[in-house]
């Protein structure tokens, strides 16, 4: 008894509550594991996510002769590629070719923003019959694979007399944007405080108005987000724009794709990988630039206060 008092005494004591952070912050100390596996995994995933990226800058910047050296640093270092890629002597039209993804991504992500912002809100603010239907229909075309729809639309396309224009390539882009833009607006809405939007309605103010006036400078963050997402999956569509357009409405994939060398017997890697660090750091700079705007838009619906 006298032995077991005394120990309580001691963990009561100022001495025995300093010593037992401490012995704790010592051994955390001690394991430094944790923060070496969450480095080591990040590390990984960086490398596998920028290593193709980086091979192709490199090839981009080498000489056309050493173009399957495998030396991992530049070397043979020359712009000629470039020049190759935006000269139009060889058939390829690339900037204009950017131009066209440009207004297809463009108009697809105006488009589509309109739509699912409005869809969005109905689906997350507003009682009706059939809401849930409404929301498995979108999801279910959201799963659709892209590629059954390669026939059917150059069908009716072409029926239409559609092919080769901008209508062609914008109209299927929306189709597969939409669902993600109206999933992610919705989770956004869903989690803003409806006393907001009420506290507008008791002041006078119509449905309309607390929307344009209340919901829409608080959805900015995820407006901005899905924008991105959008042009991003749009500037990268390369399937559909394959079949559905020509040289003059071709965007930069497909462009890319359709590079010629000097002769039939020869791929001119260097010219394409040129294009494609062209087309991609634009991409990566933008994201660079709005990561934080980004990252808040993903989140902000993900917890509620």
């Amino acid at each position: 008894m006298a032995g077991r008092h005394r120990s309580d005494e001691l963990a009561k004591s100022p001495f025995g509550r300093s010593q037992e952070p401490a012995a704790a912050t010592a051994r955390r100390r001690r394991s430094p594991w944790p923060s070496v596996r969450t480095y080591m995994g990040a590390a990984i995933i960086l490398i596998w996510g920028l290593a193709p990226f980086y091979w192709m800058v490199i090839t981009a910047f080498r000489d056309v002769d050493h173009t399957f050296d495998t030396t991992p640093w530049p070397t043979y270092v020359t712009l000629d590629n470039f020049r190759d890629a935006l000269a139009t002597d060889k058939g390829n039209d690339f900037l204009g070719a950017i131009g066209n993804s440009l207004i297809i991504g463009a108009a697809t992500t105006a488009v589509a923003m309109m739509l699912g912002i409005f869809t969005a809100y109905a689906l997350a603010r507003i009682e009706f019959r059939g809401k849930y239907v409404v929301t498995g229909i979108i999801l279910a075309a959201s799963m659709f694979p892209g590629v059954a729809l390669v026939t059917p639309l150059f069908q009716l396309f072409g029926d239409i007399g559609w092919i080769g224009h901008y209508q062609a390539l914008i109209i299927p882009n929306i189709s597969f944007v939409l669902p993600l833009t109206i999933y992610t607006l919705t989770s956004f809405l869903g989690d803003l405080p409806w006393e907001l939007e009420e506290a507008a309605r008791v002041d006078g103010a119509s449905r309309g108005q607390a929307f344009r006036k209340v919901i829409l400078p608080l959805a900015a963050p995820a407006l901005f987000t899905t924008a991105i997402l959008a042009f991003i999956a749009t500037w990268n569509e390369y399937m559909l724009a394959n079949m559905l357009s020509t040289r003059a409405t071709e965007p930069v994939t497909v462009a890319i794709a359709r590079f010629e060398g000097p002769d039939s017997f020869s791929q001119p890697y260097t010219a394409v990988m040129a294009a494609g660090t062209l087309v991609t750091i634009p991409l990566v700079i933008m994201v660079l630039l709005f990561q934080r705007r980004i990252v808040s838009g993903l989140t902000a619906g993900g917890v509620k206060s």
